[in-house]
């Protein structure tokens, strides 16, 4: 078996941008990651953006309030996995971010 070579991408959560090239972009991650790891993150970045889309249109629908709003749930949910994946993925400061500021539901590895 071959094992996959891993290589610094810095991430950037609200610009959805997973990039290679540090100065290309803000950034607020920094990673260590092979290409089927990238793929998974760049995946769940587009599910997001979707179930995003798809609570701005709900948005708007006055009766159906935030907390009974399966879109939203779609994207809390989505963000958790993000944040899952960026902790085990990040370097020590990435880590020590996400677990300071509490941004994971759940026990940290």
């Amino acid at each position: 078996m071959v094992k996959m070579e891993k290589k610094t991408y810095y991430v950037s959560l609200a610009e959805g941008v997973i990039t290679q090239v540090k100065t290309a972009t803000s950034w607020d991650y920094e990673i260590q990651a092979n290409d089927e790891e990238i793929t998974k993150l760049r995946e769940l970045f587009d599910q997001n953006y979707s179930s995003d889309w798809q609570s701005f249109w709900r948005a708007h629908v006055p009766y159906i309030q935030y907390h009974n709003d399966k879109q939203n749930d779609g994207y809390d949910n989505g963000l958790q996995l993000v944040f899952k994946m960026l902790y085990e993925l990040g370097d020590d400061e990435t880590k020590a971010h996400i677990k300071n500021e509490g941004l994971l539901d759940g026990p940290l590895s």
